[in-house]
């Protein structure tokens, strides 16, 4: 029933990477090790009852709500030591659970968890320029890609060790450069999509809003990159600013989803960059909006889902769309579970799951074929 969905809950990998000898992860698997097998295969299996992971930036904290009626299932992760403003949260190839965090140079980190259970393992991933870690992505050569925010850099890590590997890309200066990096996202391309918020940082983090607001796209074995969708019009509803954020793969429509922290959701065709779609987030219906928006999620039928917050309280709230007609829902409105929320995630072990859909082979096989579908689509038109 839901495995039309399951890239977006488990690895950045499709069947034919899976088999092919010269893939990254293939190479790893002695260091993973037999359980972590067994943890990547439990997590083909979905319960008919989704929870959704959310991170509070204002909490320090993760919770997890329920995707249907937006009722607080309890606190994930509970607030710790250093683990400041948590952001981009992604399952990794070891199937553990990682999050961004910090706000300083010395705390900020990439932290790992166990995925069942919240409990931290380590802090993976430190240091070499890291300042302000927003977006998170594995990569298709076996890499960490995180965006480092107040260094205007994307820093690259082992993704088995967590050790440093080099800066893949920095601002140069220009307005297409790597102006304030936030989102990232692999693509059906196999290219890097990044989401800028048009600011410089100096070094101690005090931001200049001198550049447009953009999604980048880089070519991972190059290096190189291009400005695949420039600064729109500012939503009618928001303070007359762009700030895109989030990026989310549509599991229908292979489209590009990219969400503006000033208000809204554009969709844009993946192979053009051409947009086709907006949706309103303002959930507040003040003008201009009295709410800014977080990541994106799809979840198990396919809606898509966003967090936001009022400006004036920070208190949050879920919304969810059918992106096939635009509909809105406000699934939990001004919880105070939610304080300052950006990142989410649907929970592949939700605390309130019931009896398991089986579909181990059939969920890799359809990984492998809604990669090929995505492809064939495109080269009809």
């Amino acid at each position: 029933m839901y495995q039309k969905n399951l890239f977006n809950f488990v690895l950045p990998v499709t069947l034919s990477e899976i088999s092919a000898n010269d893939n990254p992860y293939m190479k790893r698997l002695p260091a993973l090790g037999l359980s972590s097998l067994a943890t990547l295969g439990s997590m083909i299996f979905f319960s008919a009852q989704a929870a959704i992971l959310i991170g509070n930036t204002a909490g320090n904290n993760i919770v997890e709500l329920d995707e249907n009626t937006g009722s607080f299932l309890g606190e994930f992760i509970a607030p710790f030591d250093d683990f400041e403003s948590p952001d981009t949260l992604a399952y990794g190839p070891d199937g553990n659970l990682y999050v961004t965090s910090g706000t300083t140079r010395d705390t900020s980190a990439v932290y790992r968890f166990n995925s069942q259970t919240g409990e931290l393992i380590d802090r993976f991933a430190t240091g070499s320029g890291l300042f302000r870690p927003y977006g998170l992505a594995f990569g298709p050569d076996g890499l960490l890609y995180v965006s480092s925010f107040l260094s205007d850099q994307i820093l690259r890590y082992d993704s088995i060790t967590g050790s440093f590997v080099d800066v893949f890309a920095r601002r140069d200066g220009t307005n297409e450069g790597l102006n304030g990096p936030n989102g990232l996202l692999f693509g059906p391309d196999g290219k890097l999509y990044v989401t800028t918020q048009g600011s410089v940082a100096d070094s101690d983090g005090n931001l200049t809003f001198a550049f447009d607001s953009q999604v980048l796209r880089y070519d991972i074995t190059t290096g190189e990159s291009e400005v695949f969708i420039p600064q729109p019009t500012p939503f009618p509803s928001s303070f007359g600013f762009v700030s895109f954020l989030g990026l989310a793969t549509g599991p229908e429509d292979g489209d590009l989803y990219v969400s503006d922290f000033a208000n809204g959701i554009r969709r844009y065709d993946f192979l053009t960059g051409r947009e086709i779609d907006v949706f309103d987030t303002n959930y507040t219906q003040t003008i201009p909006s009295n709410n800014f928006i977080g990541s994106l999620a799809f979840g198990p039928q396919s809606d898509l889902y966003t967090v936001g917050f009022d400006v004036s309280t920070t208190v949050g709230s879920l919304l969810s769309f059918d992106t096939s007609t635009g509909s809105r829902t406000l699934v939990a409105s001004n919880s105070s579970a939610l304080n300052r929320p950006i990142g989410l995630l649907f929970n592949a072990f939700p605390k309130s799951a019931s009896v398991p859909e089986p579909g181990v082979i059939s969920g890799l096989l359809a990984v492998g074929l809604m990669g090929i579908g995505f492809r064939h689509r495109h080269k009809k038109c």
